[in-house]
């Protein structure tokens, strides 16, 4: 994409890039954007350090680099996109905007027991001292990581693709009744129920050990409702099948679930295979195998939201009027 400005010949141009964490999701933003992704060499040295080189020019470029911070190598994800930054920089480009479909170890966003880190915190100065100069990310765990950052973020929501998909389904809307899964997901969960026109319910959620997590409590009538589940993301969905089965020993008819993030960890498939839940729907900021694809877990992708945020980006427009959570209704 070239755009020669009103006033001198010289001219600005976007350049897409893809780590190798995601990249389907990146030939659709390149497909939805009618822009071809960059020529990057990614490669490892024999110690497993990570090797980046852009094989074209992005000197002067406005450089955006999509990438998933996540498993099964999560960690090498993350430093491919530093490193990947800093490259890019070396190579004297204009800007540099992470696309991070996945803002990985954004759960420790508070010290919630003594001699914890904040991790969340430390991967926002990570990509700033990179040299990152604008993170776009959606569904980040909690909405406050944004000011960990030095740097804008544009923090976008799949709550409308979500909502658009179950409003295909024309499940009968006096029955549906959204459910948030823990108290920090309730604001969440209100606008998507807002947007559904559903009632509303929430759980509570305690965790008696590390990545451990039982229900609680439920505040809400679910008698012969179908419900459905709204979370950010589902690790090795043991949260979630405690809450599937709350809820039908609460008299559910049906229940569905959704998230933004299929993390899908450990004995995820297997708990999902076996729980009584219709339908997972899941986005596609983590790659999800195709052949787990069938069955009850569906995929839905977030690429159109992106490329739309990319675009309004390198052309000066409007963000959040389309896509911050606080614009969603």
């Amino acid at each position: 994409m070239t755009i020669k400005t009103s006033n001198t010949e010289m001219k600005k141009s976007l350049a897409l890039f893809s780590g190798s964490s995601n990249p389907e999701l990146a030939n659709q933003i390149s497909d939805e954007l009618g822009v071809p992704l960059g020529n990057v060499k990614l490669e490892k040295f024999a110690n497993g350090e990570i090797y980046a080189r852009y094989l074209e020019s992005v000197r002067g470029a406005d450089v955006f680099i999509v990438q998933s911070i996540s498993g099964p190598h999560v960690n090498d994800a993350l430093m491919e996109l530093l490193i990947m930054t800093d490259a890019a920089k070396r190579a004297s480009a204009r800007t540099v905007t992470a696309v991070v479909s996945h803002y990985g170890y954004s759960r420790q966003d508070r010290k919630a027991a003594a001699r914890e880190p904040i991790t969340a915190k430390l991967v926002a100065n990570l990509m700033t001292v990179a040299g990152v100069d604008r993170t776009i990310t959606i569904d980040l765990h909690q909405g406050q990581i944004q000011g960990f950052f030095d740097t804008p973020v544009n923090h976008l929501t799949a709550l409308s693709l979500l909502s658009d998909y179950f409003k295909a389904k024309n499940l009968p809307q006096d029955r549906l009744c959204i459910v948030s899964p823990d108290v920090g997901r309730a604001k969440a969960a209100k606008k998507f129920s807002d947007l559904m026109g559903a009632d509303l319910a929430i759980m509570h959620k305690g965790r008696p050990g590390h990545n451990k997590a039982e229900i609680t409590a439920l505040i809400g009538d679910v008698q012969g409702k179908i419900c459905i589940i709204n979370d950010d993301m589902i690790d090795t969905a043991g949260s979630l099948t405690g809450a599937i089965s709350t809820l039908k020993a609460n008299g559910a008819d049906k229940v569905y679930a959704c998230a933004t993030h299929p993390v899908f960890s450990g004995p995820a498939y297997d708990r999902l295979e076996n729980a009584d839940v219709e339908e997972v729907v899941v986005c596609n900021t983590i790659p999800v195998p195709l052949e787990k694809q069938t069955g009850k877990i569906t995929v839905i992708s977030v690429a159109p939201l992106f490329a739309c945020a990319i675009a309004n980006v390198y052309s000066n427009g409007s963000v959040s009027e389309l896509f911050d959570p606080d614009f969603a209704l």
